[in-house]
């Protein structure tokens, strides 16, 4: 039921009640406390969690324009469910995990929102789930990418209320062995793996069995730690092995100074990465010319050729005066996936909304047509990129290598 649950949290949401603004951010919502499930014409309430001030402001506004212009859209033609508009509930939690709890209760339990966007991070997704599963109201991230988001560790099934746009981590690595067995026609792989990171231990692991089950070699494995400076014996170890090209799964600020080193070192072949490289300061690091023949998996291209993309790009130009980033692209996506799935639903009953969602096939998005599996991620194509003279380029799109 759409109130199950909510007695126990009672005193809670007197308390965030009371404190009203201290969530800050919030567009004024026009009928509030009102259950929009009791009325066809009233509007249908999306909340939406998101970093709109703090350390990570940029992912979370760049997210919300892009939700907020595809509310517009959907809005423009008439809404969801027979003509009901869709309202956006907006509250900031400042980036900070302790705020986005609170956020995503004021959401649920006062606002009474049908179901919820939000946040971008994977730190910050991880704190709003829990709310989300008590009070039984589906969250949909458009951006948080560790594979735990979506999946409890502790019984290997999904959670039942979180789902995500974007690709989850260990997708990449499917990915990367895909573009280098059967794109580039590379056989001969070595790995470098950040052993700090699960980040980069898990996409390696994945690299590893897929590109050796096409039919390539792992002919040399080697690690750093994100506080390394000098990576020239493992390197040296790396060119000595001859391999055809180096899969390394990281950050930017490890990989700008491992390609620069490499390079200087006269080791020219490809290197091949994950959405960990998306930054200006890669360039800056490694230097524009080292950093040519490295490519990279993403969410998205503002440069791919997908009329979809196209008319996207174009319209958020037109409304922002910005070309779209990934973050931007995918907060279009995920509300035009979830106004599909309320209308599918048939209703705005946040359960049917969770059952429509985890049904959701061939969804035609921005970022790659998708189709949920059994952990609520989607399975879609991946954009690879390429730097040229230190310029992200659109290379190819790449589907997931099929069980």
């Amino acid at each position: 039921m759409r109130f199950s649950k909510k007695i126990l949290v009672f005193f809670a949401i007197m308390l965030i009640a009371a404190l009203g603004a201290g969530c800050g951010g919030q567009e004024p919502t026009g009928n509030e406390g009102e259950n929009p499930a009791n009325g066809a014409g009233e509007p249908v309430k999306v909340g939406l969690n998101f970093e709109l001030s703090g350390d990570v402001a940029t992912y979370g506004g760049n997210g919300v324009k892009g939700i907020e212009m595809a509310a517009k859209e959907i809005n423009a033609k008439g809404g969801v469910l027979g003509g009901r508009q869709i309202e956006l509930v907006k509250v900031d939690n400042k980036s900070d995990a302790a705020e986005v709890t609170n956020v995503q209760t004021r959401l649920l339990t006062v606002e009474n929102v049908a179901a919820t966007i939000g946040p971008a991070t994977s730190t910050n997704s991880l704190a709003a789930i829990p709310v989300a599963m008590e009070n039984e109201i589906p969250l949909l991230t458009p951006s948080a990418t560790a594979d735990k988001v979506t999946v409890d560790e502790a019984t290997g099934k999904a959670k039942e209320y979180a789902f995500r746009l974007c690709f989850y981590d260990s997708l990449q690595g499917n990915i990367g062995a895909n573009f280098i067995y059967n794109n580039l026609g590379l056989k001969k792989a070595a790995v470098y793996i950040d052993t700090n990171s699960d980040y980069s231990k898990a996409i390696g692991s994945v690299f590893k069995k897929d590109f050796t089950a096409l039919g390539g070699e792992i002919i040399a494995e080697e690690n750093y730690v994100k506080t390394d400076q000098d990576y020239k014996a493992t390197l040296t170890r790396i060119k000595n092995a001859k391999p055809e090209v180096i899969y390394l799964p990281g950050y930017y600020n490890n990989v700008g100074l491992i390609v620069k080193q490499a390079r200087e070192m006269g080791i020219t072949v490809p290197f091949v990465g994950a959405d960990g490289y998306d930054s200006p300061d890669l360039v800056k690091l490694g230097g524009a010319k080292n950093l040519n023949n490295v490519f990279f998996t993403n969410h998205y291209s503002s440069q791919d050729t997908d009329p979809k993309v196209r008319a996207f790009v174009e319209a958020f130009k037109a409304e922002y005066g910005d070309v779209p980033d990934a973050f931007a692209a995918m907060g279009y996506d995920a509300m035009y996936l979830m106004a599909d799935a309320i209308n599918r639903a048939g209703s705005d009953d946040p359960i049917a909304i969770k059952d429509a969602l985890a049904a959701t096939k061939d969804f035609p998005a921005v970022t790659g047509t998708l189709t949920m599996d059994d952990k609520h991620n989607p399975i879609k194509s991946v954009v690879i990129l390429e730097l040229v003279d230190g310029v992200p380029t659109f290379k190819d799109k790449i589907d997931p290598i099929q069980p």
